[in-house]
């Protein structure tokens, strides 16, 4: 069964991939979730660049989500690769959710992203 997930989850990303892809004005927010840690980058696909990147596994996030849900670390994830992003100069982005649904730590991943003010 995991297996079976883990290959559709692959399906679905690839067709999302199609359609979505980071250029310098507006490169690509990806993100990607293990079963413990939620990490995201923002990427131009044209220099094959990270710009910008942000995970759980960062002392800085650990700290502050030590005993919380992931879905709050995620959201420390998120308003940290943005504020990342905006230093470098980067207002808008296009959303990779990386064949996962949209909600929970994707989701709270990418409003707080928004809430700093990353367009997209």
């Amino acid at each position: 069964m995991a297996k079976d997930a883990r290959a559709a989850r692959k399906r679905r990303h690839a067709r999302v991939r199609k359609r979505v892809s980071g250029t310098p004005a507006r490169p690509r927010l990806c993100v990607f979730r293990s079963l413990n840690h939620t990490y995201a980058q923002v990427i131009d696909d044209n220099l094959g660049h990270t710009i910008a990147s942000a995970s759980t596994l960062e002392q800085r996030i650990r700290s502050e989500a030590d005993g919380r849900r992931k879905v709050e670390a995620a959201k420390l994830v998120g308003t940290l690769v943005a504020e990342r992003a905006m230093k470098k100069g980067i207002t808008r982005v296009v959303f990779d959710r990386g064949g996962y649904k949209y909600h929970g730590r994707v989701k709270a991943m990418a409003e707080a992203a928004r809430e700093v003010g990353l367009l997209f």
